[in-house]
């Protein structure tokens, strides 16, 4: 695999959370498809990997129309998280990029922003113990436009003080890749430099 390393032009680093720093993908995944069985909805990885970077409210939403449910996307989007939580324990770091963030803590300024909730975001980064070194987190909650819209990522550049061009997003997901583009920040999709493992047993 391919060493990961950042751009020699980045003067701060904005991370992803889920699926970049910690792998949360297999738990989400797990979440939705117990949730969603319920509706008579088999959720593959295949489907999954379509809503990538989707919040939960959204993705049921664009689930109802793919399927023809009438699920209400704010009730069934919340039971999802509730779900979420209870299994976020098995999560695990992303290695590659945790030992990335943790090589420039405290020489370049860095953030994380996610698209999900502020305090499962702040959750995750405890049962990792990634808290300690970021003092900054844009989530959902943060912001009105979430990603592919640059919001969450200018945000993040605009309280760590450093101008967007300079800033260098790792994502996991398109979704967000388009965002940081957007936002005139340089990009780099983390999911090269190590294994997905959606769909299997967690």
């Amino acid at each position: 695999m391919k060493k990961l390393e950042i751009n020699s032009k980045a003067k701060a680093l904005i991370f992803d959370l889920d699926g970049t720093l910690a792998d949360t993908m297999p738990v989400h995944f797990w979440a939705y498809k117990n949730i969603l069985l319920q509706y008579g909805i088999n959720f593959t990885p295949e489907l999954f990997a379509t809503l990538a970077g989707v919040p939960a409210v959204d993705t049921i939403a664009k689930l109802n129309e793919q399927f023809g449910t009438k699920m209400n996307a704010e009730e069934v989007g919340h039971f999802k998280e509730r779900e979420y939580e209870k299994i976020m324990h098995k999560m695990k770091p992303i290695i590659p990029v945790v030992e990335l963030a943790k090589k420039y803590h405290g020489r370049l300024p860095m953030a994380v922003g996610t698209g999900g909730y502020n305090r499962l975001a702040w959750k995750t980064m405890k049962i990792l113990g990634l808290d300690q070194y970021f003092d900054v987190l844009v989530s959902f909650d943060d912001v009105t436009y979430p990603k592919p819209h640059p919001e969450t990522f200018l945000k993040c550049a605009e309280l760590l003080g450093v101008d967007p061009a300079d800033c260098e997003v790792f994502e996991d997901a398109a979704l967000g890749i388009q965002a940081a583009k957007a936002g005139g920040m340089m990009a780099t999709l983390v999911t090269d430099y190590y294994r997905v493992s959606i769909g299997e047993e967690i």
